[in-house]
C-alpha cells in the first residue's frame, strides 16, 4: 500500500465520485480507476460501493477511510516538520556565552530571534571564554559569544576551525561602590590612581578584559595601589559592592551592570572598546538555525572579522 493509494482513495470517497475526485486529483478518470481497484485487489476487499450516483464507502472502506485520515495527517505533519528544520524555524540550539553578554545583550538578541523561529529550543550555558570556545570545538554547544580585546588577532588564530562575526563593541565603564554616587560622569581615568582594581583571571586562550584594562592604564600611566585577580567578572561584583574594590568592565549596551548595587560611569579618555564576538564551528551556518540566528546578530554589524 502507498501514500498515494490512500490519498486517491480519501479523494473519491470525500468527492462521491471518480470524475469530481479526479478533477480534484489532476487526473484523468481511468487511471484514478484503476488505482483504486488495484488497491481493492491488493487488499482482498471491496472499498466502495459503486451506482450510478456515484460511490460509497463500505464497512472496510470506512475502516481504511479513518486509518488513511490520521496516517495522511501525521505525514503532512512530518513534512511541515522537516520544512522548518531545513528553514531553520525548528530544532535545537545551544548557546555559551559569557555573562556579561547574557544579562542584556543575548537576551534581546534571543527575543528578536523567536519572533521569526518560535519552534527552536534555545538552551544556554555561561562558561568563561575559554571554556565556551571548547565547548564549541568539542560540539557540545552549537554557537559561542564572547568578548575579546583583539578581534582581528583572534580571527586570525582561529579561522581555520571557526567562523567569526563581529556583534558590536563592548565599552569599558568604571564600576565604583554604591557610596560613591556623587562621582563625576564621566568619570576620571585618573582617579584609578592608588587604588584597589579588580581585573579577572588573564588566559592566553582568549585575550580579552584584562589585557583590555591593562593597555589602557599604561597608555594613560594610571598606577592602581594593588590590582586583585578574581576568578571572573561576576565573582569580583560582590566585592565592589562590598567597598572593597573598584573594577574597569566591560558594559555592552549601557544596561548590563544595572543589574548590581554599584555605580557606573563612563571614563576619560574612553578606553578603546573591546568587542563581542559570536562563533560557530568552520562552516556551521550552512545548518540553517545556524544562519537564521547570525541573521539577527546584524551588529548590530554582523559582519565577519
Amino acid at each position: 500500500m502507498e501514500l498515494r493509494q490512500l490519498r486517491y482513495f480519501t479523494a473519491v470517497v470525500e468527492s462521491g465520485s471518480f470524475t469530481a475526485a479526479a478533477e480534484v486529483l489532476h487526473l484523468s478518470q481511468p487511471p484514478l480507476s484503476v488505482a483504486i481497484s488495484k488497491l481493492e485487489s491488493e487488499l482482498g476487499v471491496r472499498l466502495l460501493d459503486r451506482g450510478p450516483r456515484g460511490v460509497e464507502p463500505t464497512s472496510a472502506g470506512r475502516y481504511l477511510l479513518d486509518a488513511s485520515s490520521r496516517i495522511l495527517g501525521e505525514v503532512d505533519d512530518l513534512v511541515a516538520g522537516l520544512g522548518r528544520h531545513a528553514a531553520g524555524t525548528a530544532g535545537t540550539l545551544t548557546i555559551a556565552a559569557v555573562p556579561v553578554l547574557m544579562w542584556h545583550r543575548l537576551p534581546a538578541l534571543l527575543r528578536e530571534h523567536a519572533a521569526s523561529a518560535p519552534d527552536v529550543e534555545l538552551r544556554l550555558v555561561d562558561p568563561p571564554p575559554w571554556t565556551a570556545i571548547e565547548m564549541l570545538q568539542q560540539r557540545q554547544v552549537d554557537l559561542a559569544a564572547v568578548v575579546v580585546a583583539d578581534p582581528r588577532r583572534f580571527a586570525a588564530r582561529h579561522r581555520d576551525v571557526l567562523d567569526v562575526v563581529d556583534w558590536g563593541p563592548v565599552p569599558l565603564v568604571a564600576v565604583l561602590p554604591p557610596d560613591e554616587v556623587d562621582a563625576p560622569d564621566p568619570y576620571p581615568l585618573r582617579a584609578l590612581d592608588g587604588t584597589v582594581l579588580l581585573l579577572p583571571t588573564r588566559t592566553a586562550a582568549v585575550p580579552s578584559l584584562p589585557e583590555a584594562v591593562e593597555a589602557t592604564l599604561h597608555r594613560h600611566d594610571v598606577r592602581p595601589r594593588e590590582i586583585r585577580t578574581v576568578p571572573t567578572i561576576q565573582a569580583g561584583l560582590p566585592l565592589v559592592e562590598a567597598g572593597t574594590a573598584r573594577a574597569v568592565l566591560p558594559d555592552p549596551d549601557g544596561r548590563s551592570l544595572g543589574r548590581f548595587d554599584v555605580v557606573v560611569r563612563e571614563l576619560a579618555p574612553a578606553p578603546r572598546p573591546m568587542r563581542a564576538l559570536v562563533l560557530c564551528r568552520r562552516g556551521g551556518a550552512a545548518d540553517p538555525k545556524i544562519r537564521r540566528l547570525l541573521e539577527h546578530v546584524g551588529d548590530t554589524s554582523g559582519n565577519p572579522v
